[in-house]
């Protein structure tokens, strides 16, 4: 009796499949067989190619906060151009879209998964948020190098409030998105006391 599909790239499907899982189920609906039912295959396909479902978990984390960085390369290409709030709501609202919302609560519900994610990265126990973090940080720097940011502007207190409040306005999946109009507000409200002539709001 077959036991499932063949799967040609297997790792990439089952991240696919885990990912589907979190945005229906959450967090608590991830298990090693919600993963490989989705992915229409053995349970053992997984375990072929993984240690263990932490281990598992921590690839799929890392793969998605790699494609996550790509995306984040966006926010670097408007330095200088456009206008600040403009920029960052935009980065915001991409970056914390509906994947990389619904894994840091995944990552903050397993305690092993945090701890592989670290060792695998100095800082990477949330792995999302330290993307997020870099991007927004970087971003900021530049536009200050630029003069479109005052020269005494503190970059992590400023970071912290936008990716800080940028998680608390996306993180209500049930709710939806919040909308631009929302996202701009914040993130004009965190810029007010720095952002130069040319760098507008």
């Amino acid at each position: 009796m077959p036991t499932g599909v063949h799967l040609r790239d297997a790792r990439q499907q089952l991240f696919d499949a885990a990912e589907r899982v979190l945005l229906r189920d959450g967090p608590n609906g991830l298990t090693s067989r919600a993963v490989t039912d989705e992915a229409s295959c053995a349970k053992g396909v997984l375990h072929r190619h993984f240690a263990d479902f932490d281990a598992f978990l921590a690839e799929l984390v890392q793969d998605r906060a790699a494609q996550l960085a790509v995306q984040a390369e966006a926010l670097g290409e408007c330095v200088g151009t456009g206008t600040l709030a403009g920029n960052l709501t935009g980065a915001l609202t991409t970056l914390f879209g509906p994947v990389p919302v619904a894994i840091i609560p995944l990552i903050t519900f397993r305690d092993e998964l945090r701890a592989r994610l670290r060792r695998a990265r100095p800082g990477g126990g949330i792995a999302i948020l330290t993307e997020l973090t870099a991007a927004v940080s970087g971003y900021l720097a530049e536009e200050r190098a630029a003069g479109r940011i005052a020269a005494e502007a503190d970059i992590d207190s400023l970071t912290l409030s936008l990716v800080g409040g940028g998680h608390l306005l996306f993180a209500d999946r049930d709710a939806g998105p919040p909308s631009p109009t929302t996202v701009r507000r914040m993130v004009t409200a965190a810029l007010a006391d720095v952002v130069r002539e040319d760098g507008e709001l």
